[in-house]
């Protein structure tokens, strides 16, 4: 009998361990699938900074006109 138990104790140890693995493995692709989502994150809000500063440009650029063009008070 105590065989038995030993044989189904190391069964479910062996269980266990293949599911960590599993665990393990799915863990693996989910980090780098968040550095992927990261990296994009990134890369959006550069884009937003640069049409930020074109847009600033653009409204400096526009607030001149108005001035020599004395629309502007």
């Amino acid at each position: 009998m105590n065989d038995k138990v030993e044989h189904l104790i190391l069964e479910h140890l062996r269980a266990m361990r293949a599911d960590m693995s599993s665990m393990k493995d799915e863990m693996t692709g989910m980090r780098g699938e968040m550095i992927v989502m990261r990296q994009h994150m990134a890369g959006l809000l550069g884009s937003q900074a640069l049409h930020d500063g074109e847009i600033a440009g653009l409204k400096a650029r526009i607030d001149r006109i108005e001035k020599r063009l004395e629309l502007v008070e």
